[in-house]
């Protein structure tokens, strides 16, 4: 029996395998979806070593937080497709990651591996991941999570997932009263954080080592624009417009002192005030999908003309 596009199509969007992977399923299967699904289970679990180099790019954010919110996790999980994020099989595999780092003890995502599944104590994180990785047919990676835990009355923590998993944040709001005026306003924290990616709560917060490499790097700069420069500035001008760039920058990195993007009329620390004295940001972290990894570029036509050797 000949095996047609429409037919790959179907038993990639059933398993989320590979389009080559589907391609030679379906031969060996003689064209039966049913029987080539099942021979790429059986010969998934074999090869999920093999797929462990590859370069997982893509995935989603996930957050889990206990009904008390005293308890969050924020996790991130790749894949090396988007094809494969939006799996539903991988969507609720990311979730439960998140559930599991929620109650892990864990502090790195290696130690996460070697846990029992929550959801199935027989199993570590590391065999369900590997079967995970052999029923969908790509690399799987769980790359990092945060953990926030409080037992202050006086804290919160709020989450945030944006486009569909793209982008997530997580927060601890802290407040002399704590009730829903203040969550709403973690909310719409969370999603500056989203937005903006601020590195620190504040000015406080920035490493004195932080401070002197990125004075360094402009005073580099201000120096070599001033020698191209018609008319060359004195050093005591170029410090100070090095201080106005540092002082522009931290501005910009900084959580409370961004300009709020609901309402440019405040700055964020401002808008927390504006919900209650003592209301503030104590801690955020914000992972994106990806971030920081070099993505291998892929001619889709060329992978579909490749497995149906047109």
């Amino acid at each position: 029996m000949q095996v047609t596009a429409a037919m790959v199509k179907e038993l990639r969007e059933l398993t989320g395998a590979g389009m080559a992977a589907c391609k030679n399923a379906l031969v060996d299967a003689g064209g039966d979806v049913k029987r080539a699904s099942e021979i790429l289970r059986e010969k998934g679990l074999a090869a999920a070593a093999k797929k462990a180099g590859r370069v997982a790019a893509e995935g989603l954010v996930a957050a889990a937080v206990s009904p008390d919110r005293k308890n969050g996790a924020l996790v991130e999980v790749n894949s090396e497709t988007d094809f494969v994020a939006k799996n539903d099989d991988f969507v609720s595999f990311v979730q439960q990651v998140a559930n599991q780092a929620l109650v892990s003890d864990a502090k790195t995502a290696d130690e996460l591996l070697e846990e029992k599944w929550i959801a199935d104590s027989s199993q570590t994180v590391k065999e369900v991941l590997a079967n995970k990785i052999a029923t969908i047919g790509e690399n799987i990676g769980i790359r990092r999570f945060s953990r926030y835990t409080t037992d202050s009355a006086n804290d919160a923590v709020v989450e945030y997932i944006h486009g569909g998993g793209r982008v997530g944040a997580m927060l601890l709001i802290s407040a002399p009263a704590m009730n829903d005026a203040v969550l709403d306003a973690g909310r719409n924290i969370c999603m500056q954080i989203a937005a903006m990616s601020p590195q620190f709560v504040s000015s406080e917060d920035i490493p004195a080592e932080h401070i002197a490499s990125e004075k360094e790097i402009l005073t580099k700069q201000a120096m070599q624009e001033n020698e191209t420069a018609d008319k060359p500035k004195p050093a005591q001008v170029i410090e100070k417009m090095v201080e106005g760039r540092l002082a522009k920058s931290f501005k910009e990195s900084c959580l409370v002192d961004q300009e709020y993007v609901k309402d440019a009329e405040f700055t964020v620390g401002s808008y927390l005030k504006s919900v209650g004295e003592g209301v503030k940001i104590t801690r955020f972290t914000r992972y994106e999908k990806g971030e920081g990894i070099e993505k291998k570029e892929v001619d889709f036509a060329a992978e579909v003309a490749e497995a149906m050797n047109v």
